[in-house]
């Protein structure tokens, strides 16, 4: 997985996702991007079914790492 947060609002441009749960994944992501919602809500959403999705959780906690390091 691969995602676009922007620097100043957090919000979601672009993800590309090649997995077998991709779709599952995707669903997530665009109901955040519809609904303009930062990076952070999809890390810090409580996901209660153990599936695909909670990648993404790493994949925006490891965002929050870089962001970090870049002094922003």
């Amino acid at each position: 997985m691969k995602a676009l947060a922007d620097k100043v609002s957090d919000c979601i441009p672009g993800l590309t996702a090649f997995a077998v749960g991709a779709g599952e994944i995707m669903e997530v992501v665009q109901m955040a991007m519809i609904a303009q919602l930062p990076y952070t809500a999809v890390r810090d959403a409580v996901i209660t079914h153990l599936t695909l999705t909670e990648g993404l959780i790493a994949l925006f906690s490891a965002a929050l790492a870089a962001h970090s390091q870049r002094g922003c």
